[in-house]
Formats: structure tokens, sequence, C-alpha cells
């Protein structure tokens, strides 16, 4: 235990009994036991395999790269379709964590394995991201902005294509492009 990170588990908060629980589990499988990005986080060798997520409707170990375990009990959820790495295993009461402990130490040492092993996830390009109509009309239309947006890290690039996407009507999806295009042409990211 690192006492760096015990103010995590002794602060009142919704999921406290799940997460010490949590705890004693990721530390039975000799992680290291780091304090990154506000929240505790298990290590092997320095290398990330899981840290404790709160949220308000389940708490969590994250999977750095779950998208290469084998999911042999159905249990690693894909935040959303554009989360690539990471895959989640949830808790909503003490008796999962509980239950499931022997299972949950399964995957973490399938982790540790991968780690091990040097695997690296697979990232999609920038390239292969779907840019949204309305806004490959407008990089048709205007050579400058599409000067400027292949300017833009790919990093960037995958912000604005992500953030132009997600509206369901095509109104908002163009509001959204004109809102955005001064920052394109300053060679600023989506939340520069």
């Amino acid at each position: 235990m690192n006492p760096k990170v015990d103010f995590y588990f002794t602060k009142e908060q919704k999921w406290q009994q799940e997460i010490t629980k949590m705890r004693a589990i990721a530390l039975s499988c000799n992680l290291t036991e780091e304090l990154k990005w506000g929240t505790p986080c298990y290590t092997f060798q320095e290398n990330n395999i899981i840290p404790i997520h709160t949220f308000k409707e389940y708490c969590a170990f994250l999977f750095f790269k779950g998208a290469l375990l084998t999911d042999t009990h159905d249990m690693l959820i894909q935040q959303s379709k554009n989360v690539q790495a990471t895959r989640q295993i949830r808790f909503t009461n003490l008796a999962q964590v509980t239950e499931q402990e022997a299972i949950i130490k399964t995957y973490i040492f399938e982790a540790i394995e991968v780690e091990k092993a040097g695997l690296k996830v697979t990232l999609k390009k920038t390239t292969e991201y779907e840019i949204p109509e309305e806004f490959q009309l407008k990089l048709n239309q205007s050579t400058e902005l599409k000067k400027a947006f292949e300017a833009l890290t790919p990093g960037r690039q995958r912000g604005y294509l992500l953030h132009f996407a997600q509206p369901k009507q095509a109104k908002t999806r163009e509001a959204r492009i004109e809102k955005y295009i001064p920052q394109i042409f300053e060679g600023k990211g989506l939340n520069d």
C-alpha cells in the first residue's frame, strides 16, 4: 500500500467499500500502487495496468490494454465506440467485487502478461476516421481550410472529426463545423 494513495480510500464516498476491496485485489496481484491522474493506479515494472475509477452509477477497474485481453467471462466493457484500447470491468455493489474476485484476478494477470510480452494495441489511423459529409463539403470548397486542417496534429484532427460526427442532425453538425473553423485556421485543437 502506498500512503500517498490512502486518502482516496479513506474519504467518504459512495463506492468506499467496493474500491477498498478492489484495492486489496489489485495489491494481491503484486502490482505497485501509485497515484496518477488523482486516482489509484496499479503498475507492473512501471507500466500502467489498471486504475480504479469511480463514477455516479458504478466503480470500475480500467484495463489500459483491455482490447488485447481474452474476455472469456464477457466482463470487459468498451466505454464508447471511439475508445480503442481501454476496457472496464464495472461494479455496482460490494457483492459483485467479492464474488468475482478470482475472475478479476485472471484478467489482471492476463494484463500483466500482455505487458510482459510488450504487446501494443494497434490504433486506428486518423485517415481511417470517417469525415462527416458536411465537413468534407467545407474542405472541398476551401483549399485554405483543407490545408489548415491537414496542418493540425493527428490528435487534433481526430478530436474535430469525432466532435463533428457526434450530432445526429445535419443542422447541428453544420453549426459545430462553423463554430470551429476559426480555431482550425489558428492551428488550435478542439479544447485549446
